[in-house]
């Protein structure tokens, strides 16, 4: 088992860099602008296009893992991250650029439901505290793509730091070739309980209220922490990308610690349902102070923050919530289908905000990048605590087993 609980380890550190990939545009949204000459719009959607795939195949993802089990999978997908990010790195025009990151979501889209898989297959009875430890290795992530990675970027610029970003997805890719494995117990399914397992998951109206009530908090995380959170700062607190990607950093931190605490202490009072309300309404509360109160302290800020953060992380308590909804035959395609909304919702939300702010943008250029002044970012982020709040309804209309 030992050798299992260190392919969990492997496969949640390619979470941990799959989450440096989703947020890394959000720490060069100027440079990206300027190089492609392009506006919000576009911009949002070239961050989105590795959200576009990472959820469009999620679902087919967990039809193979049911059918063919973990090993191999996961090492190719994490090498096809790599590869994507070299060309991204390498793209001299926005067409390139389009498919680096195409290739960086698919080959992402297996890091989360991978590390879920292995919890699932070889601990189950521990199945709600790892995924909310892989959360934590997730929103470690999110945090060194931003400040950390903002300097780096800084430093070296957005080609070589993408260039760094390849080649440490293909020397991951190597550990995880030698550690993944399947039980010798799984069998493998046949095409038609495969689907058949497939259709039980749709049918099902619980797994739709956990995926809606999960998906927002995601979704909300992904728009302003992994993109228009950092500008937005820059803009209302007038900071420096550096200072204002720190800020935004706090969300991941507070995402780190909140996630594996509400694993435990669902698995403890053995009630994930009115843990789930209390983190989706808190999410929505700290969403709206954050879009309506920008300036407030430095200290307040940063605390609404880390508990913004927290309180979204209660989404792994949605995966839990998923799992146990359906039968054990179909629990690839569960987490699958779940994974398509959450991700599918910041692929949703993070274009949208660009073309709000586009409509928005008064004509000005610096140094060849849109302007948008303050009025222009509340306006455009003010969907984001009622996202928050259909996602707490949802979290309401939940009945847990």
């Amino acid at each position: 088992m030992r050798l299992m609980a260190i392919g969990w380890c492997f496969c949640a550190l390619f979470f941990f860099y799959a989450f440096v990939l989703r947020v890394s545009p959000a720490v060069m949204v100027d440079e990206l602008m300027r190089e492609f000459s392009v506006g919000a719009t576009i911009l949002g959607n070239l961050s989105a296009t590795y959200l576009y795939i990472y959820a469009g195949l999620q679902i087919p993802l967990g039809l193979l893992v049911d059918r063919f089990g973990l090993r191999g999978l996961v090492a190719g997908a994490c090498a096809i991250c790599g590869c994507g990010c070299l060309i991204f790195a390498s793209a001299d025009e926005v067409f390139t650029a389009y498919l680096g990151r195409a290739m960086v979501g698919a080959g992402a889209a297996f890091s989360f439901v991978g590390a879920l898989n292995m919890a699932a297959r070889w601990f189950p009875s521990r199945f709600a505290i790892l995924g909310g430890w892989a959360q934590m290795m997730g929103s470690a992530g999110g945090f060194v793509g931003q400040g950390p990675l903002s300097l780096v970027v800084a430093m070296f610029g957005w080609r070589n730091a993408n260039v760094g970003l390849g080649i440490a997805g293909l020397v991951l890719a190597i550990l995880l070739v030698f550690t993944v494995r399947d039980p010798k117990t799984n069998d493998e399914g046949t095409v038609h309980s495969v689907w058949n397992g497939l259709k039980s998951v749709v049918i099902n109206i619980q797994t739709w209220f956990a995926t809606f009530a999960t998906a927002g908090l995601t979704g909300t995380l992904l728009a302003f922490g992994g993109l228009w959170g950092v500008p937005y700062l820059m803009t209302m607190r007038g900071l420096d990308k550096p200072e204002a990607a720190t800020l935004i950093s706090l969300i991941f931190i507070g995402w780190a610690a909140g996630a594996p605490f509400f694993g435990w202490l669902s698995d403890r009072i053995k009630n994930r349902r009115i843990l789930l309300i209390l983190g989706t309404g808190g999410a929505a509360v700290m969403t709206a102070i954050l879009v309506i109160f920008p300036w407030i302290s430095t200290f307040f800020l940063g605390t609404v923050l880390v508990l913004q953060g927290a309180l979204s992380s209660s989404m792994i308590l949605g995966f839990a919530l998923v799992k146990e909804s359906n039968p054990n035959e179909a629990g690839g395609v569960a987490l699958g289908f779940i994974n398509t909304f959450v991700v599918g919702s910041g692929a949703v939300l993070q274009p949208i905000i660009g073309m709000l702010l586009d409509a928005r943008w008064n004509g000005l250029l610096l140094d060849g990048v849109r302007q948008y002044g303050a009025e222009d970012y509340q306006v455009s982020l003010i969907i984001l605590p009622f996202v928050c709040l259909l996602s707490f309804i949802s979290a309401i209309s939940i009945k847990e087993r």
